[in-house]
């Protein structure tokens, strides 16, 4: 479940040096490691990695694999700040090129989105995608997604004009989160007709943690209903 605070932004731009294991590195490795630096991605997709000892800024191209310190521009080597920029990516430190640090709209937790992205973002935890079977946390049916609006459950409005965040259903579920569009299973597997309803994102649990929570609520309402599928 969502808590209200959670609200879609991204995180600060700017980091602290800090730095890494040597982990039984020697040469340019180790000091990528050992050596306190800053990496703070930038809007083009390249890196600015900020040094200690040099008191220097370069940038850092992963994707064209260079950098515009002199050891790379005079020497043609994978210098220190190239390897740093790129341990700092595979331990999801920073963002990987063409992508920006956001806020998981239900945990608050830091996910990577694409530049372009707006509206709520989620993380992989909470993210679903069509063909995804969930739970309905307030009834415990089993639904099958179909769509992802993207867009948030206040402003997302149903077939019977009303805002997905004003259903009496949904009132523990982020007014800021993204809806999802789903079927229920048991319809689907009756081969009769199929509605889809629409879903703040929290109230969508994976199967899997479903026994791990409280038993649903019967009396609870149903999602709220948009367009037939």
């Amino acid at each position: 479940m969502t808590h209200p605070a959670h609200t879609p932004a991204s995180l600060p731009a700017t980091r602290s040096k800090t730095t890494l294991p040597a982990a039984g590195t020697t040469g340019r490795a180790r000091r990528a490691r050992v050596e306190a630096m800053a990496v703070r991605p930038l809007r083009d997709g390249r890196y600015a990695v900020e040094t200690d000892g040099e008191g220097e800024t370069y940038v850092v191209d992963l994707d064209a694999t260079t950098c515009t310190c002199p050891d790379h521009e005079v020497r043609g080597a994978r210098c220190k700040h190239l390897r740093r920029v790129a341990l700092e990516v595979t331990a999801r430190l920073v963002p990987p090129p063409g992508r920006r640090t956001a806020v998981c709209a239900v945990c608050g937790g830091r996910t990577f989105v694409p530049v372009a992205t707006r509206g709520p973002s989620l993380c992989a935890r909470h993210a679903r995608r069509p063909g995804h079977r969930v739970v309905d946390r307030e009834t415990g049916d089993r639904l099958l997604v179909v769509a992802a609006t993207g867009a948030r459950a206040d402003r997302v409005e149903t077939d019977e004009g009303r805002l997905v965040a004003d259903y009496p259903s949904n009132a523990d579920y982020g007014r800021h989160e993204p809806v999802f569009e789903a079927v229920y299973v048991d319809a689907v597997e009756r081969d009769g007709p199929v509605r889809a309803y629409a879903f703040p994102a929290s109230r969508l649990r994976s199967p899997r943690t479903a026994d791990a929570e409280s038993r649903p609520n019967p009396r609870a309402d149903a999602g709220a209903r948009t367009t037939p599928a």
